[in-house]
């Protein structure tokens, strides 16, 4: 549809103020992705205080809420977690937490429109009351150009750096130091294959209100002979991360749409899942899953031993890789917003009408 001016997007968001989230890493690609592929229809802010056509809130900040409320234009909203996907990840006070919880669906409810990253989430939100016309999913994107592989002496030399030798068998697993994402489990299936590197790359996010934080303390503390936790790592580095793995282990409970994920498999890294119905949809079954820890060992060790296996495995990961391509994405972007800019022009001419 023919514009005559550009749309004007207000991003708002605090995620990237602290390292090691998966919200700050899908709210980078996705503004970088709107701000370079659409840029003769969109004119991108960043936390401004100025009139804007589209409010876009990637966290649900107090501030963000108020802005929305007081918006007399278009209201849109991510949804990187659900109220119930807190459990798992913080402890408070259980008032304090139901408070929280409700904050979080008003936040959601204020928005016009609500993207989800994962389609599966409607149905939960639903149960909040909140209509299924409002929600649209649009999958998260990583950029090819950010994550890629690199020549092998280079791979070497990454590794050197972690002190992991050339011709060892690298597992790698990504996110917070948190219960829910399997961080114990983790540990667990490493102790089963001592012959195997486990590296853990994330940290204490939440601090000392993370659920489980003091076991999890201990054990980061004091891992196996083969685990290392190197601590949250920038993610202008992830990619030496990914580039060192062969395998990318995520043992979470609970997910939306991991930003790990999507990095890991524009390098073509397999990956080793909790069979989580979650991931059915937007994975299309290209992964290995199980759902206790002796299988995850057990498909580990095959990936290790089987070369041919490992291939295939390889090869999954690239079908993903290209289905959630560049182009894709960003034309579901492009004609979402400007959807959102046609109905709020409709809306003004049916006010002024009245």
């Amino acid at each position: 549809m023919d514009l005559d001016k550009k749309i004007v997007i207000n991003m708002l968001s605090s995620a990237d103020k602290v390292e090691g989230q998966g919200v700050g890493s899908a709210y980078l690609e996705q503004v970088n992705l709107v701000k370079e592929g659409a840029s003769d229809l969109f004119t991108v802010e960043i936390n401004s205080g100025k009139k804007a056509d589209i409010i876009h809130s990637h966290t649900i900040d107090p501030q963000n809420y108020l802005k929305m409320k007081n918006n007399k234009n278009a209201n849109v909203c991510y949804v990187h977690f659900l109220p119930d996907t807190l459990n798992g990840s913080i402890q408070l006070p259980k008032a304090l937490f139901s408070v929280f919880k409700k904050y979080v669906i008003s936040f959601y409810k204020t928005a016009d429109y609500l993207i989800v990253v994962n389609p599966i989430f409607m149905e939960e939100l639903e149960k909040y009351g909140i209509a299924r016309e409002k929600m649209i999913y649009i999958p998260n994107y990583v950029s090819k150009e950010q994550f890629y592989v690199k020549p092998v002496e280079q791979r070497n030399a990454i590794r050197e750096q972690y002190g992991i030798k050339a011709d060892e068998f690298v597992v790698i697993g990504v996110g917070q130091v948190q219960t829910r994402k399997g961080v114990l489990d983790f540990v667990d299936v490493a102790k089963k294959l001592p012959d195997v590197r486990f590296v853990w790359c994330g940290g204490f996010s939440f601090g000392k209100i993370t659920d489980g934080y003091e076991e999890l303390k201990k054990v980061v503390e004091n891992p196996p002979a083969n685990v290392q936790f190197p601590g949250i790592i920038p993610r202008s580095d992830m990619n030496d991360i990914y580039n060192m793995a062969d395998v990318l282990f995520m043992p979470s409970y609970n997910e939306l749409f991991p930003m790990a994920i999507l990095e890991a498999v524009n390098l073509h890294r397999p990956m080793v899942l909790r069979s989580l119905k979650l991931y059915e949809d937007i994975l299309f079954k290209k992964y290995q899953m199980a759902d206790d820890n002796d299988s995850f060992a057990e498909l580990i060790r095959k990936l290790h031993e089987d070369p041919a296996y490992y291939a295939r495995c390889a090869a999954d990961s690239a079908y993903i890789s290209e289905y959630y391509s560049k182009e894709n994405v960003l034309s579901i972007w492009k004609e979402f917003y400007t959807r959102v800019y046609e109905e709020l022009q409709e809306r003004k001419r049916g006010r002024s009408e009245e």
